[in-house]
C-alpha cells in the first residue's frame, strides 16, 4: 500500500497502523538520544518481554472496541486468572497445565456472561464491565485468602517460559524465513486468481514491496536482539496470535461481521449478520486473553497477588489499543494496533525511566499520548458516522 493510499483512507475516517510505526521510530530516536542505554540490545530484550502480557490482554480489547464495546475489567480478569492459576497449582497440588488451563476457562466463562448480558439482556457495556471489574478484583482477594501472595517455583515451565526461555538463533531466522515465505505466497495466488477472472490485483511491485517491508520488520530486530538475549519465546507466542488475529479478522466471516457491528449493528443484522452470538464471541475472545495475559504476567514476576492485574493496567491495555489505531467508536482498527500500541505505550515508560523521571512524567507523557490518539480518532470519526452508545441494545 503507497502512501496515497494511506492518504485516502484517512480521508475516509480509517486509521491505518503505518503511521503509527513511524511515530514509533520517532520515539525510539528521540528516547535513544535522550539516554543511550535505551538503544542497547539487552534493554530493548527487556522491553520486548514487559511488553507481553499487557499486548496480550491489548489485543482483546482491540477486538471488542471492534463492535464498538469496551471492556473496563480486563485488568481485573487478569489479576483473577493469575490468582486461579497460582493457587490451584501451588495450594491445590493441580498440574501447573492444568491449572493454566482452569484460568483461561474462568475468563472465556466471565466473557460468555458479558456477551449474554449486553446482547440479549441489552445492559450497557461500560457499566456491566466496571461492574465485573469490582468482582473479578473481590474474588481474587478471597481466591488469595490471608497470604495475599502466592509465589511460583522459579524452574517450573510457565517461569521459565516468561523469563528464560529464548529462540535459538539459528530457529529465529527460520521463522522469520517462515513469516516472509506466509507472506509472499498467499499474496501471489490471490493475485494470479484475480487475474484469471479478469479482476482487478495487486502489482508485482505492490508485493515485493510488502513483502521485504515484513523481511526487514523481522530481520532487523531479530538480527539486534540477537546480540543480547534474543528474542524471547513469549514474544514470538504475542506475534503468532497478533498475526493469527489479523487474518481472522480480515478473512473470515465472524471477522467481517465484526466490523460490520462495529460499523452499525441494525444494517449488519439487516444484512444476516448473527449479531448477538459475534458479539457474545468477541467478549469470549476479549476476556480469554486478559486472562492468558495475567497468566503469563503472573509467570514474569514468580507469584500472584493482590495487586496483580490492578493499578493501571486496565487503562494501559485500553490505551494501547486506541494509540494503535482501533477506534473507539467500533469498526475500525486492526489487530496489529495491539503490538504497535503497547511498544509505544512501553517505549515511553521505559525511555522515562532510564532518564530518571518518576511515574508521575511517565503517566503524563502516556495521558497526552492518548489525547492526541483519541483526538485524531474523532476528527476522523466525524467523516463518517455521529458516535452510537455502547448502550444500544443489540
Amino acid at each position: 500500500m503507497n502512501l496515497a493510499e494511506h492518504w485516502r483512507r484517512m480521508r475516509d475516517g480509517e486509521r491505518p497502523v503505518f503511521p503509527i510505526v513511524i511515530a514509533l521510530v520517532v520515539i525510539w530516536v528521540i528516547l535513544g538520544f535522550a539516554s543511550p542505554a535505551f538503544w542497547a540490545p539487552d534493554n530493548l530484550v527487556n522491553l520486548s518481554l514487559q511488553s507481553v502480557s499487557t499486548g496480550i490482554i491489548a489485543l482483546g480489547v482491540v477486538i471488542v472496541l471492534l463492535i464498538g464495546q469496551i471492556d473496563l475489567s480486563v485488568g481485573a480478569v487478569s489479576g483473577l486468572a493469575a490468582a486461579i492459576a497460582a493457587v490451584t497449582a501451588m495450594s491445590w497440588g493441580w498440574p501447573l497445565a492444568i491449572a493454566v488451563v482452569s484460568a483461561l476457562a474462568v475468563g472465556a466463562i466471565i466473557g460468555v456472561l458479558y456477551g449474554v448480558l449486553i446482547a440479549r439482556v441489552g445492559l450497557p457495556g461500560f457499566v456491566l464491565t466496571l461492574a465485573g471489574l469490582l468482582i473479578a478484583t473481590g474474588l481474587q482477594w478471597q481466591i488469595l485468602g490471608d497470604a495475599g501472595s502466592i509465589n511460583l517455583p522459579f524452574d517450573s515451565w510457565l517461569v521459565r517460559f516468561t523469563q528464560t526461555a529464548f529462540v535459538p538463533t539459528p530457529v529465529a531466522w527460520m521463522l522469520v524465513t517462515l513469516a516472509v515465505v506466509g507472506t509472499l505466497v498467499p499474496r501471489v495466488i490471490a493475485r494470479r486468481r484475480r487475474r484469471a477472472a479478469d479482476l482487478g490485483a495487486e502489482s508485482v511491485g505492490a508485493i515485493a514491496l510488502k513483502t521485504l517491508l515484513v523481511a526487514v520488520l523481522l530481520a532487523v530486530p531479530v538480527a539486534y536482539l540477537s546480540q543480547a538475549r534474543g528474542v524471547g519465546w513469549s514474544v514470538v507466542l504475542f506475534v503468532a496470535l497478533v498475526w493469527s488475529a489479523d487474518i481472522v479478522l480480515r478473512r473470515t466471516r465472524w471477522g467481517r461481521g465484526i466490523r460490520a457491528i462495529g460499523g452499525d449493528h441494525h444494517a449488519a443484522r439487516l444484512a444476516g449478520v448473527p449479531v448477538r452470538r459475534i458479539v457474545v464471541s468477541a467478549f469470549v475472545a476479549c476476556s480469554t486473553l486478559a486472562a492468558l495475559g495475567g497468566v503469563l504476567a503472573a509467570g514474569r514476576l514468580a507469584a500472584a497477588n493482590q495487586s496483580s492485574g490492578g493499578g493501571e493496567l486496565f487503562l494501559i491495555a485500553i490505551a494501547a489499543a486506541i494509540v494503535g489505531g482501533t477506534s473507539l467508536y467500533g469498526g475500525r482498527g486492526n489487530a496489529w494496533s495491539a503490538l504497535v500500541g503497547i511498544l509505544v505505550i512501553q517505549s515511553i515508560a521505559n525511555g522515562l525511566t532510564l532518564i530518571d523521571l518518576d511515574a508521575s512524567a511517565r503517566n503524563i507523557a502516556t495521558g497526552v499520548v492518548l489525547v492526541l490518539a483519541v483526538t485524531i480518532d474523532t476528527l476522523l470519526s466525524r467523516r463518517r458516522r455521529p458516535f452510537a452508545a455502547t448502550g444500544d441494545v443489540f
